[in-house]
């Protein structure tokens, strides 16, 4: 996959500990950016499969009323 580059600001004291959490993980700050924003994409796919649950639990009756109860 082709890598684009992506230029963000960030005060000394937060770059300082992207540098030690990468160091510590043993990689790059770079690589250790680009792993926070996958978990983070991940939790947003999660918290939407939660969402999605919740709302068929909610209107399960109304499904099996409409289309039948198939299991």
């Amino acid at each position: 996959m082709a890598k684009t580059q992506l230029n963000v600001r960030v005060d000394e004291t937060t770059a300082e500990a992207a540098r030690r959490r990468a160091l510590a993980r043993g990689m790059s700050v770079n690589r250790y950016i680009e792993e926070l924003v996958k978990q983070d994409a991940g939790e947003a796919g999660r918290t939407f499969v939660d969402a999605a649950a919740d709302f068929m639990k909610e209107y399960e009756a109304v499904f099996a009323e409409e289309f039948g109860e198939r299991r």
